[in-house]
C-alpha cells in the first residue's frame, strides 16, 4: 500500500467523524424554533456540511486508487469514534445495546479486510 492511499484512508477517517460530530453540534444547539432551512444556516451546520462534502470527494478518490474490500473495513472504524465522539463531547447517552451494534458494524465490516486480495490472474474473479 502507497503512503499516499494511507494518508488519504486516513483523511477521510477523520473528516468523516469531525463531519458528522460538527453537523450534530450545530444541529443541537440550533435555535429551537430555527426550522430546518434556518438551522442550515448555522456555523457548525455549514461546517458539518462542507466537511461532508469534502469527505465525499476524497472518499470518492480513495476508491479509484483503493479496491471497496479495502476501504469499507479501514473506514469502519468511523462508526466506533463517531460513538465516542457524540458520548464524550455532546453528552449522548450511548447505552450498551448501540454500543453492541456499533462493534457488531465494525467488525463485520473489518472481517471482509482479512479475505485475500483478489488478482488478475485469479480466476474466481
Amino acid at each position: 500500500m502507497k503512503p499516499a492511499t494511507l494518508l488519504l484512508t486516513a483523511a477521510v477517517v477523520v473528516l468523516n467523524v469531525l463531519g458528522n460530530f460538527a453537523l450534530g453540534w450545530g444541529m443541537k444547539h440550533a435555535p429551537a424554533g430555527a426550522g430546518p432551512i434556518l438551522s442550515l444556516l448555522q456555523p457548525f451546520v455549514i461546517l458539518g456540511i462542507v466537511t461532508l462534502i469534502a469527505w465525499t470527494l476524497l472518499r470518492i478518490k480513495l476508491l479509484g486508487l483503493a479496491d471497496l474490500s479495502y476501504v469499507l473495513p479501514v473506514t469502519a472504524i468511523g462508526y466506533i469514534l463517531n460513538a465516542v465522539m457524540g458520548a464524550a463531547f455532546m453528552n449522548e447517552h450511548v447505552s450498551l445495546q448501540r454500543w453492541g451494534g456499533t462493534v457488531l458494524i465494525f467488525a463485520g465490516a473489518a472481517m471482509t479486510g482479512f479475505t485475500p486480495v483478489a488478482t488478475d490472474e485469479d480466476p474466481k474473479r
